[in-house]
């Protein structure tokens, strides 16, 4: 067993906790940075209110990997005197690197939670996320954090844990909830195949996007636009469907790929999951049907990124649509398109996702792109896996590359689509839900 990465985890893990609270009166509190996304999974799944309980390790001073202890708020100090002993370190070791950490934690606090007051936690169930545990200090030193903020109980939730440490955590927590605890643990990125470090941006977008929850991810999913509409490229019409949800947070526009169009059932599949996700999204066919028959148009990447700047322009006179921060979600060949669209110098997109995408069509494009950038590949689709790696090698902007095992170039199999939609969701609502709106002239 292993996770994709800490989305998949969350989720798998949520449907645990889910089971043993579901109903009661719940406070989901991540750990920053890694286990937010954890927590953000969790809080959805029990409609719960989502905060940060900020920890830092006391990392040995020779390796400063290897926790000694950890620090939380309201003063909060855990010294775990074995690695202590271990180690060689002594007192004077851990208040030096304590002082050090005291002043990171206060910088977290106000970066993650800045101006927004912490939720109550009196006489409430507290659930503590966490990524996984290696030497459970930090998740210990939360819990403290917790009961001294009044949590009536104190859960502990992790994807992954050594079992030492979760035997460590029984003793303080109520209760700890780790479907996976192997007996060869060595370090908790082993059980996953994405641990990319997390930005502390991401951990600010789902806290935005958990408060917003009444506002956006349980409005309806055609919200105040769905309708039919129709670009003009020149002397070409092309027809389209635009939809805003209720308080957007932003906009994708589609760029298909391989001849595809609006109609596009895995592009639908996974427009429906944005709007879910409080995004607006325009899918429109970038070539014209007499275009479509050429399959040269199909791989003029040129072409096809012109009509999506078109695109993207029609977008921005919309005023439903304005004033959101825009991604670009690019299939196969679209994908090459939204690159070298994202590309332009006077572009604003701020994320790109590629799905089963041709990302080394946009050759020296690549380099120039800002926009933050997520691959998103098949596992079993092995020479455009090849590509996309040759690709992201080229990119200079924020990008990941993820991999969904057992998947083939177009996501047929049971739950390859599904994955799609939800990694590509958290993706453009990590990075347009906390982005500055557009500024008009």
């Amino acid at each position: 067993m292993s996770y994709i990465n800490r989305t998949d985890a969350g989720r798998r893990l949520a449907a645990a906790v889910a089971r043993r609270l579901g109903g009661q009166d719940t406070v989901v509190l991540g750990l920053p940075r890694g286990g937010v996304p954890v927590a953000f999974e969790i809080a959805t799944a029990l409609a719960a209110p989502l905060d940060v309980i900020v920890v830092r390790k006391i990392g040995v001073p020779f390796q400063p990997e290897l926790a000694m202890g950890a620090i939380g708020e309201d003063g909060a100090r855990v010294v775990d005197t074995r690695v202590m002993s271990m180690s060689g370190a002594d007192e004077q070791d851990f208040a030096a690197v304590e002082e050090r950490e005291r002043e990171e934690l206060r910088r977290r606090v106000h970066r993650f939670r800045g101006e927004r007051p912490r939720i109550p936690l009196h006489g409430r169930i507290a659930v503590v996320v966490d990524d996984g545990i290696a030497t459970g200090s930090t998740a210990l030193a939360a819990c403290r954090v917790a009961r001294r903020l009044g949590a009536g109980r104190v859960v502990v939730a992790a994807p992954v844990g050594a079992s030492d440490a979760v035997a460590r955590l029984e003793e303080e927590a109520d209760e700890v909830i780790c479907p996976l605890v192997p007996e060869d643990f060595s370090a908790i990125g082993q059980w996953y195949t994405d641990f990319t470090q997390t930005a502390d941006e991401e951990v600010t977008a789902l806290l935005a996007r958990a408060a917003a929850r009444p506002r956006t991810e349980q409005a309806p999913t055609g919200g105040r636009v769905d309708e039919e509409v129709e670009i003009q490229a020149g002397p070409i019409r092309l027809p389209g469907h635009l939809t805003v949800p209720e308080r957007a947070v932003g906009v994708v526009v589609f760029a298909h790929g391989s001849g595809s169009g609006r109609h596009s059932p895995r592009n639908r599949e996974v427009a429906a999951e944005l709007h879910r996700g409080g995004l607006a999204t325009l899918l429109f066919d970038l070539l014209s049907e007499a275009e479509a028959e050429h399959r040269d148009n199909v791989f003029d990447i040129g072409l096809l990124a012109g009509r999506l700047a078109v695109a993207a322009e029609w977008v921005r006179e919309r005023p439903e649509t304005a004033d959101l921060p825009m991604g670009y979600f690019g299939a196969s060949t679209g994908a090459a398109a939204a690159l070298v669209a994202a590309a332009a110098p006077h572009s604003d997109a701020r994320a790109v996702v590629s799905r089963g995408g041709r990302p080394d069509l946009a050759g020296q494009a690549l380099e120039s792109v800002r926009a933050a950038t997520l691959l998103i590949v098949g596992g079993d689709d092995a020479h455009v896996l090849d590509l996309n790696r040759q690709a992201r090698a080229r990119l200079r902007c924020e990008h990941r590359l993820t991999v969904i095992p057992g998947a083939t170039h177009l996501f047929e199999e049971p739950g390859a689509l599904t994955t799609v939609a939800e990694l590509a969701r958290d993706w453009f609502t990590t990075h347009l839900a906390s982005a500055p709106r557009p500024v008009r002239g």
